[in-house]
């Protein structure tokens, strides 16, 4: 979808709460603040803050931290809401860290796509136009939206096997609420140009076709255990330059265990760092990942997320700054996936200020996804009778079936590589605090017979590295 998106934010050098040793080892607490404003066409304007408690304890780990508490809220102006608050702890239990938070994303217009990335054919002209029924509309089409709220919680635990190797263990409750978008809320505030259509939503029709089936339309609630291994030597867990982290675990989710639409998946993680210039000057860094599923079905609310255990929560995806920087969010989503990241990144500057150490960092990355096997896309609704000759006429659209092969005969017989570029600037504080500033575009937007099906590129402010 073409979207504007002005984000601006104000960055505190931060306040230093302990004392640090002469070398500019770090210890006790540290704190880095991040108010935010944004605007979207579609939410609204945002206005926010987001806060990293560390603590370094006597910074013999440094710049690992003993523990991280993150504290976000964020407000937009058509009434969406992102709430969350973690705790990550390596040392209450010795030998055991323990990750534990809750976020909740309450969000009106959320991006729908559809499944089997390039299958799913993305009509940029109609989102263009505003409404595909007239192309002489001024107001938004909503066609890719839906309304979705997503709470998610995790309560993980990692235990040392070896020095490098680390067994992992968590549950994880959510709960989704899945429904068409609710226009009168959208449409709060707007007069005139600017409102949206009454025209049906991807969504909707997925519904209608059967695509999406009425046990899981709604939403649910999900109940899992997850369990993996992990092999982690990195030098550094914020901004690592050299090591390997690798994962691999599964997610199981039951309907004994409380699970509204049961799933079984799994997810493989590679990542690795080489130091092309030492002192953390210049690094190449690359990450490999595959998830699938077990069966032949999961909820299609499930499918779009890269799933982590032990420091995060699971990632809105394929698409995005956390993901594929640059397509749209939640373009390529199937049962099987690979996602896959390179980048340089590079310091060209740092220093103390105020005794905090500061470092500047620019990065040139490229990341991709594809799907490696669909979610069923057949048609599940009955043919419609026979219409009588009163009832005959040119618009196809009056037949489900009509609108169904007509979407479908618009897309790819399976899903190719979504491509990305980009570049983008960091502000890195003691190793930790990272603000980044980064923008990725599609392959697809500079031609080939895929122009625009991916978007035309994304602008993100964010914080971290991807990896």
């Amino acid at each position: 979808m073409k979207k504007f998106l002005l984000t601006g934010a104000l960055l505190l050098a931060g306040i230093s709460l302990s004392a640090q040793t002469a070398d500019e080892v770090k210890t006790g607490l540290s704190l880095g603040p991040v108010p935010a404003v944004a605007f979207d066409a579609d939410k609204g304007f945002q206005l926010g803050a987001l806060c990293n408690f560390y603590d370094f304890g006597d910074g013999s780990n440094y710049p690992n931290y003993n523990s991280n508490t993150y504290v976000e809220a964020s407000f937009f102006s058509k009434g969406s809401k992102l709430f969350t608050l973690y705790h990550d702890n390596k040392t209450l239990i010795p030998g055991v860290r323990i990750f534990a938070g809750a976020t909740a994303n309450l969000d009106k217009a959320m991006d729908f796509y559809g499944f089997g990335g390039y299958r799913s054919f993305y009509d940029a002209a109609r989102v263009a136009a505003g409404s595909g029924n007239n192309p002489t509309a001024s107001y938004y089409s909503p066609y890719y939206r839906l309304d979705r709220v997503q709470i998610l919680g995790a309560l993980d635990f990692t235990g040392n096997i070896t020095e490098h190797l680390q067994w992992e263990l968590g549950y994880h409750p959510s709960y989704f609420r899945m429904q068409s978008i609710n226009r009168e809320s959208i449409n709060k505030g707007k007069e005139g140009l600017g409102v949206y259509s009454e025209e049906s939503t991807l969504y909707d029709d997925y519904v209608k076709w059967g695509l999406i089936g009425a046990d899981e339309s709604g939403g649910g609630f999900s109940s899992a255990v997850r369990m993996g291994l992990q092999y982690d030597t990195r030098d550094k867990e914020g901004a690592p330059t050299r090591g390997i982290w690798a994962e691999a675990h599964l997610m199981l989710a039951p309907k004994w265990l409380g699970t509204t639409n049961p799933f079984y998946r799994y997810s493989a993680t590679w990542r690795q760092y080489f130091p092309l210039i030492d002192n953390d000057i210049l690094t190449f860094a690359y990450r490999l990942n595959y998830q699938g599923t077990f069966g032949d079905s999961a909820p299609f609310y499930i499918l779009p997320y890269l799933t982590r255990m032990g420091r995060d929560f699971d990632k809105d995806g394929m698409g995005g700054f956390d993901s594929v920087r640059g397509i749209m969010r939640d373009r390529v989503v199937g049962l099987d996936m690979g996602t896959w990241t390179a980048e340089f990144r590079w310091r060209f500057v740092k220093f103390v200020l105020w005794k905090q150490n500061i470092a500047f960092g620019l990065t040139l990355f490229s990341d991709g996804s594809m799907v490696t096997r669909d979610r069923d896309m057949s048609l599940h609704v009955e043919s419609p009778a026979k219409p009588t000759d009163k009832q005959v006429h040119d618009d196809l659209t009056a037949s489900p079936v009509s609108d169904y092969d007509k979407y479908m005969s618009q897309g790819l017989a399976k899903d190719r590589p979504h491509i990305t570029v980009g570049s983008g600037l960091r502000f890195i504080m003691n190793e930790n605090f990272i603000i980044a500033f980064e923008y990725g575009a599609p392959v697809t937007a500079f031609g080939g017979p895929l122009k625009g099906q991916d978007g035309t590129g994304a602008f993100y402010i964010n914080t971290g590295y991807l990896f």
